[in-house]
């Protein structure tokens, strides 16, 4: 079948019905034409059982639902043949629509004089009616590409306006729709973190809110992979949780992060709870808010098990990125707690890490090169103590060599000038 033979408008408003009759589709897929008679078989209704518009209480249309569309259990399969004309449809009745709004929100801003008093007492409830259909066409438009920035600003200015709690609520089940089928769409990770503003010390279920936002990331992080928008946004998340959450996502996230110790998202995310947890220490203007010393606990715990990782998992670049992050948090802020043995454990892991028992196995390589790097680094951040202690070890002398012999001599030569500059003080 050519799309010559399909009528795009009749394709959007069955789409359209769809939507409107189940508002609880949580799922969204593009599927092959040949794939819809396996899910026909597993569904012998096709779209499922006969849908009725919540509204009007009338059935939706059945055209084409055994082609085009696939619904049922709240999830929703479109045909790749009829995304292009589909999408077109969609596009030009947005547009249509979103135009027409424009113009009598204007008229009604502006008073026009040219207008007739019938048309000026019609403008409230024409506009209702035009919000609605914006709102109708852009979650169509929006499903078939979820980048058309028109559409999200087009919802952003009637939502701001109406103010309304469940509109609040639809867009962030139209976002999550669409994270289902793009979960690295920046557009609907931003309309999210819109929304959560707009809301924001207006709701008394905030905390709610971040704890399923914080759930929906881990689920999108589990089916795509690096995904660095999801993460992005519960960092973000992190400014509205309270002392209890970031201890409780500090817990849940650590043993995701440790089966996925190349993701350096999580180690991120990670630190920015660690962060938090500065933070709220300085403030401490949160009621179930923790001492310094359990945060102190806190940090050796994570301290360790970055250790335990390194050793288990050989050559992660981001478990020794994350161990710099925790070293400049002890050099910041805990750096007068046991000093002696935090150098010393830091050699005794370099010195470790550097031994490359199969030359053949190239992790072994980069988990000799990261540790010597880490090791360099430390001795410039602390050059008086940590530079000192270095040079007195044994280690000292095999991590020249290594590091000239991986051709990082340039690395070596800055940190021993910046050492020979603290002796001749």
């Amino acid at each position: 079948m050519n799309e010559a033979t399909i009528d795009p408008s009749n394709l959007l408003c069955h789409l359209e019905d769809i939507l409107d009759s189940d508002p609880h589709i949580d799922e969204v897929g593009f599927i092959h034409p040949m794939q819809f008679a396996a899910f026909s078989e597993e569904d012998h209704s096709g779209s499922g059982p006969q849908l009725t518009d919540e509204i009007t209480r009338k059935p939706v249309r059945d055209y084409s639902s055994h082609t085009f569309f696939w619904h049922s259990k709240h999830k929703l399969g479109i045909s790749t043949i009829v995304l292009v004309p589909l999408y077109r449809a969609a596009k030009d009745a947005f547009l249509v629509a979103y135009k027409r709004y424009r113009m009598l929100r204007d008229s009604q801003l502006k008073k026009d004089e040219t207008l007739e008093n019938n048309a000026l007492t019609c403008l409230p409830s024409l506009l209702d009616t035009m919000e609605n259909e914006v709102m109708r066409h852009s979650k169509a438009l929006l499903l078939l590409s979820c980048d058309f920035g028109t559409a999200w600003n087009a919802r952003k200015l009637i939502v701001s306006k109406k103010l309304l709690s469940p509109m609040f609520t639809d867009e962030l089940l139209l976002s999550a729709l669409v994270l289902s089928y793009s979960p690295k769409s920046e557009r609907a990770w931003s309309h999210r973190r819109w929304v959560i503003k707009m809301i924001a010390g207006k709701s008394a279920k905030m905390q709610e809110i971040v704890e399923r936002e914080s759930e929906l990331v881990k689920t999108l992080a589990e089916n795509s992979k690096m995904n660095y928008r999801a993460w992005s946004h519960r960092c973000w998340l992190v400014s509205y949780m309270s002392d209890s959450q970031v201890l409780l996502e500090l817990q849940s996230s650590r043993d995701w992060a440790g089966l996925h110790v190349a993701d350096n998202s999580c180690f991120h995310y990670r630190s920015r709870l660690l962060l938090r947890m500065i933070e709220n220490l300085r403030h401490n203007n949160d009621s179930d808010g923790f001492s310094g010393a359990e945060f102190h606990q806190k940090w050796k715990d994570e301290l360790d098990w970055v250790g335990m990782l390194i050793k288990r998992y050989v050559g992660r670049e981001a478990l020794w990125l994350h161990r710099r992050f925790l070293s400049l948090v002890w050099m910041k802020h805990l750096a007068s707690d046991d000093q002696c043995g935090f150098i010393k454990d830091e050699i005794t892991l370099s010195q470790s890490s550097t031994i490359i028992p199969d030359n053949d196995y190239g992790d072994y390589q980069a988990q000799a090169t990261y540790s010597a790097t880490y090791i360099m680094w430390l001795a410039k951040q602390m050059p008086m103590s940590f530079g000192v202690e270095l040079r007195k070890s044994s280690h000292y002398e095999a991590l020249k060599l290594f590091v000239g012999n991986v051709g990082k001599s340039c690395l070596w030569d800055s940190t021993t000038l910046i050492l020979e500059k603290c002796d001749d003080r």
